[in-house]
């Protein structure tokens, strides 16, 4: 017999969840249909594991690289990679066992298999249509008849056309995550995020690296000045980028344990070889299957288009999150879905400012940003005044022994209205929520300068960063 129910949500990543969380606090009947494990993406295939590899690297390379400097000898340094991945596995399961928790905390039903839109139906008394979810034990499919759906489903890795990923020598961050040992040499197609992510973990775990980027520089989105400084300093760890170049698939070679490729760089062939290939050249959106065609919603370069309250054109049918394009990022997700669930609620919300939400990048040196670049700012017709201070003054960065890097604060001169915020450095991932607070708020760089940041922190960065938008920075 049909259940039914205010809200089903198709996708129980961290959009999908956290909205079944806040609709059913909302007093709202909800569902979820998730096909693989609640936690999506983020949890098990981006986002913790990526960043328990991150920081197993982070330590290795600190012990066997840097111990000395600290007056710490060590003899022996090795490497159990088992432990590496057993570690990463134990911190997935703890959190996939906490939303689980959260599931049954909030009364949701969790159905765990693939969801399809039907469309309206006799059996449907709303607008919302019919469910139909192919349960993964092999029962007979369940349906679900909604007042409202939100789709969460997400998006997998892209690749070029003609690269096809085998999961041996080519593979994604999907397969690369499953590794059982490390390569000796890997390269990686795609300097974005988590390209630059991924060049830095292995870097740090001793494998030779060489990033092939199309761009003419590496995390392109990002301010130059960072791009430049990042490429600067993993090119001083031992990583070799090649800018500018295009990747041409039909020269893919296979053989003798190694993978070979060709591409075209400053007018000439050059052909790279090592023992993998990571390719990762962006994400695409998870919207085959779903039962799309049976609906008026619109896709439109493979995004599901919503409103500004993420109503598709069906106004009973959201979506959200990576499967809606703009920022794929796990935080803009949450927040899509607790505004979609809002408005299905009938409460007033306001429209996200996606110039307001914090990027982060989770390499060795981490880089975060908010706003818009130097560059944006000054096509969009801005006269800027840019404050910029280094992390070599900042006395917690050398206790650190982590003092490459710095803030970058941009401001309207006209106004004095903050921009932009650009930083590379130690811990910057969780030093941009400041910045980020300092926008929403509509904050001066006077403000922020005229914080008083504690003694010896990083932090003490942001100020003297807004004192030098004004060339009043007191260590420098």
């Amino acid at each position: 017999m049909a259940k039914e129910y205010d809200v089903v949500i198709i996708g129980g990543g961290t959009g999908g969840y956290v909205a079944a969380i806040r609709s059913a606090q909302l007093g709202l009947k909800t569902a979820i249909v998730e096909k693989g494990n609640l936690g999506g993406t983020c949890l098990h295939k981006g986002c913790i594991p990526s960043k328990a590899l991150l920081r197993s690297a982070e330590v290795y390379s600190m012990t066997k690289n840097h111990a000395a400097e600290f007056g710490v000898n060590t003899s022996e340094v090795s490497l159990d990679f088992s432990r590496v991945q057993a570690r990463k596995e134990s911190i997935v399961n703890q959190l996939h066992q906490g939303v689980q928790g959260l599931m049954k905390k909030g009364k949701i039903d969790v159905y765990e298999g693939t969801g399809r839109m039907l469309g309206p139906s006799i059996f449907s008394p709303s607008p919302g249509g019919t469910i139909s979810v192919e349960m993964n034990n092999g029962d007979e499919n369940e349906m679900l008849i909604p007042k409202n759906v939100v789709i969460a489903t997400g998006s997998r890795p892209r690749t070029l056309p003609g690269l096809k990923i085998d999961g041996d020598f080519v593979m994604s961050s999907d397969e690369a995550l499953a590794m059982t040992e490390l390569p000796k040499s890997i390269l990686i197609v795609g300097g974005g995020v988590i390209g630059i992510e991924w060049a830095s973990m292995l870097n740090d775990f001793g494998v030779e690296v060489t990033v092939i980027e199309y761009a003419d520089r590496i995390i392109p989105t990002e301010d130059k000045d960072i791009s430049k400084e990042m490429q600067k300093l993993l090119t001083k760890k031992g990583i070799t980028f090649a800018t500018s170049a295009k990747v041409l698939p039909e020269t893919l070679q296979t053989e003798s344990n190694l993978v070979t490729i060709s591409a075209e760089l400053n007018g000439e062939t050059k052909s790279f070889t090592a023992e993998k290939m990571l390719v990762s050249v962006g994400r695409q959106a998870n919207v085959e299957g779903i039962g799309v065609e049976n609906t008026d919603i619109v896709v439109e370069k493979g995004f599901i288009q919503v409103s500004d309250t993420f109503q598709t054109k069906e106004s009973h049918i959201y979506a959200i999150g990576d499967v809606i394009g703009g920022l794929q990022l796990a935080h803009v997700a949450s927040h899509e879905g607790i505004n979609a669930v809002e408005h299905i609620a009938g409460n007033e919300v306001s429209a996200i400012d996606y110039k307001l939400v914090s990027r982060c990048i989770y390499s060795n040196p981490e880089a975060s940003s908010v706003g818009i670049t130097e560059q944006q700012a000054k096509e969009q017709g801005f006269d800027v005044k840019v404050g910029k201070f280094s992390f070599k003054a900042i006395g917690k960065a050398l206790v650190y022994g982590e003092s490459d890097g710095f803030v970058k604060i941009i401001a309207d001169k006209a106004t004095n209205d903050i921009l932009g915020v650009h930083m590379i450095g130690p811990h910057v991932t969780d030093m941009i929520s400041e910045a980020g607070l300092a926008m929403v708020l509509d904050a001066t760089p006077w403000e922020i300068a005229h914080t008083i940041h504690p003694h010896p922190t990083l932090s003490e960065v942001m100020g003297e960063a807004a004192l030098a938008v004004d060339g009043n920075a007191i260590h420098m």
